[in-house]
């Protein structure tokens, strides 16, 4: 699933694909927010491990992965 990630003070947002559930992500968002843990850390599709300090943590975008098109055909 993707996740969009934004963060205070820095300009862009932090994009990922997981294979982490949207209910384990929103528990992992929720024990940050609460004060449970300082970091929110995910895991992406690669393995790599993504650490977000949570008093800044703007948002948390939970989706769908998007399907990567092949090709040059016309749609």
């Amino acid at each position: 699933m993707e996740v969009k990630i934004g963060v205070q003070y820095a300009p862009r947002e932090i994009v990922l694909e997981s294979a982490q559930t949207p209910e384990e992500v929103e528990k992992a968002v929720a024990e940050a927010l609460s004060g449970k843990t300082e970091l929110l850390s995910l895991v992406d599709d690669h393995g790599r491990k993504v650490l977000v300090p949570a008093d800044r943590i703007a948002y948390v975008e939970l989706g769908e992965p998007t399907a990567r098109k092949v090709g040059f055909s016309a749609v």
